[in-house]
């Protein structure tokens, strides 16, 4: 079978533009979260755009190395939707889930059975890498959604991300304490190395 006729440099094609597509989404999401004073939620977003780019490449790469430079045809359907952040989580969530339990797991399935073991191998690391969007989306979008984000049930440590400071309580303070700056400024504290 001849690269360009196989499944596989169309599911190839698909993903590279879906990923492509889920970067710029991803981008204009974490703007909303900024205006909504949720700048982890932001960084989230566009780390993810990043991590996005990097998956596109990958795809983009082995149309390079398998069929050569040239024009491709995308034949899928993207969502086109900026809502609220607690929208965009939720929207984010349900098409990474589409991807690492449908998408990616069919695709990898499909380059195998074509004989494509490398190309079958990238789609099934990507999923996971796809899954852990999903369960990070998934969480925020809980967070965000039951307006919880700033507040929890037990104390927590709270990083200002301007200036560092950490404050343990239930909830982030309105204003840094060292640095003055307001609340949308504090995220969990990582404090595990």
């Amino acid at each position: 079978m001849k690269f360009k006729e196989s499944k596989t440099y169309q599911n190839l094609i698909n993903s590279y533009a879906g990923e492509s597509q889920a970067r710029s989404r991803y981008s204009f999401y974490a703007e909303v979260a900024e205006k909504e004073g949720l700048l982890h939620v932001a960084a989230v977003f566009l780390e993810t755009a990043d991590n996005e780019l990097e998956h596109a490449k990958v795809f983009f790469d082995h149309i390079i190395a398998k069929a050569g430079a040239g024009m491709i045809h995308v034949d899928a359907d993207y969502p086109a939707s900026v809502g609220s952040t607690s929208e965009n989580l939720e929207a984010a969530a349900a098409g990474e889930h589409e991807e690492f339990t449908e998408l990616y797991k069919e695709a990898a399935e499909v380059a195998a059975e074509e004989g494509f073991d490398d190309i079958a191998k990238s789609f099934t690391e990507i999923a996971e890498v796809e899954e852990r969007h999903y369960e990070r989306y998934a969480a925020l979008f809980k967070l965000v959604s039951t307006n919880s984000y700033f507040k929890r049930e037990h104390k927590v440590y709270w990083k200002c991300r301007n200036c560092g400071y950490v404050h343990e309580g239930e909830e982030a303070p309105q204003t840094c304490p060292a640095c003055k700056h307001a609340r949308k400024y504090f995220e969990i504290a990582c404090l595990e190395q």
